[in-house]
């Protein structure tokens, strides 16, 4: 009999690809599931890892074990779900999955709200990349994602997996304090020619919209630092080193020596959760959308960088049933 706990290791460490990604996926240390492969590979007398450099690769016996370990964890998912549904209220471990702002600057709020209000329900989150999350619901690593898009790069749903919209996330231009843009009433993306640009790497959804929007607008994009965290693309910002497109949720007051200012239009990234199908009458998910949802209003009235209002969030979609 195989043990489930041991597959789902595997089954992670497959998606992931590695031992260590795997292991913060699932909240264990590496040498814990370095441990429950090793037992599943006694159990089932394979080898299921070979050694490749520094890192891992799964054997082809694996990725077959792997795929057949995803259809049992779906079934038994299936079965939690309802079970918790004819409970009737929100229990078990949801694994949540979101974006680093969204992380920072929604998730505490609500994940601090579902503890006080169901103290059966054990939610764990886990800070990845938006496009990255929703391949991990599909997967049924993760149980919900929150993730965004942008006009240019529409957020995929594959099949199996449903979404709501939870608001909108209005993005700033934000430049030095010594800037000529500061004594204009509003930008607009024809002026944006000639600056020194401070942005995420590529592959970013916020690096591919700024390199797309100046071309659209003639421009060929000058980008003088790359940064992974939006407080740092605003540190760089503040010491005078380039201007930047940076999302108000997560971010908080701008430091001394940066200045929020109107850009026209302003670029706006859509939030959403995302689910699988399969799970969409857990209590647990239909709670956990309903307080997101509920909280934004209130985050994105208190996130605003200075220098304009608070975004109103378009009207979202409807929440599992």
């Amino acid at each position: 009999m195989l043990d489930l706990s041991r597959l789902r290791a595997l089954h992670a460490v497959s998606v992931h690809g590695s031992v260590a990604a795997a292991a913060a996926a699932l909240g264990y240390t590496p040498s814990a599931v370095s441990q429950q492969i090793a037992k599943l590979e006694r159990e089932t007398r394979t080898t299921l890892l070979e050694r490749r450099g520094r890192g891992v690769a799964l054997t082809d016996e694996a990725r077959h074990l792997a795929d057949t370990a995803q259809e049992l964890l779906a079934i038994v998912e299936r079965a939690e779900t309802t079970l918790e549904e004819r409970r009737g209220l929100p229990s078990g471990v949801l694994r949540v999955a979101a974006f680093a702002s969204a992380a920072r600057g929604l998730l505490p709020g609500v994940l601090a709200d579902l503890a006080g209000r169901h103290p059966a329900l054990d939610v764990r989150l886990t800070e990845v990349d938006p496009h990255l999350s929703v391949d991990l619901v599909a997967r049924g690593v993760t149980d919900l994602a929150v993730a965004h898009d942008w006009d240019i790069a529409p957020l995929p749903a594959p099949e199996g997996v449903e979404q709501a919209v939870i608001g909108d996330d209005r993005c700033e231009l934000v430049v030095p304090e010594d800037h000529p843009f500061t004594t204009r009433r509003v930008i607009r993306r024809a002026d944006l020619g000639g600056q020194r640009w401070v942005c995420q790497p590529p592959g970013r959804v916020c690096h591919d919209w700024l390199v797309r929007t100046l071309r659209t607008a003639g421009f060929e994009p000058d980008i003088a630092h790359v940064a992974e965290e939006n407080h740092t693309v605003v540190a760089l910002v503040a010491a005078g080193l380039g201007v930047a497109v940076v999302p108000r949720l997560g971010t908080g007051r701008l430091p001394a020596g940066a200045v929020a200012v109107p850009l026209e239009p302003a670029p706006v990234r859509r939030l959403y959760a995302l689910w699988r199908t399969g799970a969409a009458r857990r209590p647990a998910i239909t709670e956990a959308v309903r307080t997101l949802r509920e909280h934004w209003p209130r985050v994105a009235q208190e996130a605003p960088l200075p220098g304009d209002g608070a975004s109103v969030p378009r009207p979202a979609g409807a929440a599992p049933q």
